[in-house]
């Protein structure tokens, strides 16, 4: 029986100098940086790097959710977010920070948490500059600019007030600082 050797040959994806081993692997990541997203969903316009992305995306709209937990009878369409709930039963981590011991239940909380330690802020605002560590810390950021309010308060915008200078606050800790 002949044998066979296999040498892994490594490609550059150029800017962000990540190694891949094959070169589908290169244009996957390549779409990914590019974000380019061929593959659109015809009943919600969201669109995906990969066709079998949206071939499990498709299950949403049919409603089909074959992996069921039976602990707490949630459902899911693909077996990686079941695996992923399962750890809210079982309690497992298995991230753990190398820095601190921290430990996560995605491998994104802690590479998230790790900007912690490196001080990087990668998400920055386009009209003040202003830098973050996480995605939907710039998107609540950006609402300042927008005057976008993701709720509403039922009551007042500002419900507590000084009695003797009819001042307004929107904590009662500023109000008793003022």
């Amino acid at each position: 029986m002949p044998g066979f050797t296999w040498e892994r040959k490594h490609i550059n994806s150029g800017i962000v100098k990540k190694k891949l081993s094959q070169m589908s692997d290169l244009e996957r990541h390549n779409k990914i940086r590019t974000e380019e997203r061929p593959y659109q969903c015809s009943q919600c316009d969201i669109s995906f790097t990969q066709m079998s992305h949206i071939e499990k995306h498709n299950m949403i709209h049919i409603g089909e959710k074959p992996h069921q937990c039976s602990q707490c009878d949630k459902s899911f369409t693909q077996m990686s977010y079941f695996k992923m709930h399962n750890r809210i039963h079982t309690g497992e981590k298995p991230h753990q920070c190398r820095q601190c011991n921290k430990s996560f239940t995605r491998k994104s909380d802690l590479k998230s948490h790790a900007r912690v330690h490196t001080g990087e802020r990668p998400y920055q605002c386009s009209q003040c500059h202003k830098s973050f560590t996480q995605m939907n810390n710039l998107k609540t950021h950006n609402r300042i600019h927008t005057g976008e309010k993701s709720y509403q308060c039922s009551h007042w915008e500002r419900p507590y007030q000084c009695s003797q200078c009819d001042k307004f606050f929107i904590h009662m800790s500023n109000l008793k600082k003022h």
